[in-house]
């Protein structure tokens, strides 16, 4: 009986591709549309994923993509902020509870302010991450929320061949909290069924002989998602969890997380492979 092999695909979406020139579109009035959050070696990375897909497909059993889905005023956007004189907040930006108390930084909300004090001494209680003001990235609707090219025309052909949907699982809806992983939200919202942990989601995954998780970036979404899969996996059972270490990247200035990652997932007893090794095996 074929061992039932799940491929994982975490948010492998324009915005976070440091696209070639030849992949990037044209807007209407002539501009050319441009990555919002490239992540550096991410292009290769979904190549190396859509070569996977067209020669190991068959031994695929399930596909499942998550996005990134935002919309343009979120809590990790610089729309949200403003700084205590009044002008913008820069993407990439961290703002501590800390300083948020002392009144650097405000959300443009006035009512919002009760909010987000209690959002950022949840989060920072988590000891995670501390909140960080991104570029605005995978606008529901856009391009860049868009799947990458070669990933899509891959799986395509993959659909085609099995007679079979790719799964999509969307993440990152409700502005008032970072979604990085794709099983739950940072701070989930107990009025928002999407932010709390994906139960459907992880019941299919723990289908799997195996699941094979791959996508930007290592550092953070991949990471997260990991981290929680892992959480709510059977302790004996994490070898079943392989890491596709050449088919994800780390944020720039973040590459030390994404490596320590790696190594504290190997310690934790998952596999970390690169998905040539599978594409070797036939």
């Amino acid at each position: 009986m074929q061992a039932r092999q799940h491929l994982l695909i975490i948010d492998p979406q324009n915005d976070f591709c440091d696209l070639p020139a030849q992949y990037l579109p044209q807007a209407l009035n002539g501009k050319t549309v441009v990555p919002a959050l490239p992540v550096a070696g991410a292009h290769a990375d979904m190549q190396r994923v859509a070569h996977l897909i067209d020669t190991y497909g068959h031994q695929l059993t399930a596909i499942t993509v998550t996005l990134d889905s935002h919309h343009r005023f979120d809590i990790a956007h610089p729309s949200f902020w403003r700084k205590a004189d009044g002008s913008d907040v820069s993407p990439f930006t961290q703002i501590s509870l800390q300083e948020f108390k002392a009144g650097e930084f405000v959300p443009r909300l006035e009512s919002a302010k009760a909010r987000v004090q209690a959002y950022l001494e949840t989060l920072e209680s988590a000891g995670s991450y501390r909140l960080m003001i991104w570029p605005v990235h995978c606008e529901i609707g856009s391009w860049g929320h868009n799947v990458h090219a070669d990933v899509r025309a891959a799986y395509n052909r993959w659909e085609d061949q099995h007679k079979a949907v790719v799964e999509m699982v969307y993440k990152g809806s409700n502005p008032w909290t970072e979604h990085y992983s794709a099983m739950m939200a940072e701070v989930p919202d107990d009025t928002d069924p999407d932010t709390q942990l994906n139960q459907d989601l992880l019941k299919t995954l723990r289908s799997a002989d195996s699941v094979l998780i791959c996508g930007e970036a290592s550092s953070h979404c991949v990471r997260a998602s990991t981290e929680h899969i892992v959480a709510n996996w059977p302790q004996d059972r994490l070898s079943q969890l392989v890491l596709l270490s050449d088919c994800m990247s780390a944020v720039t200035g973040f590459e030390q997380a994404g490596d320590d990652f790696l190594k504290d997932m190997r310690n934790r007893g998952l596999r970390i492979m690169k998905s040539t090794e599978l594409v070797n095996q036939k």
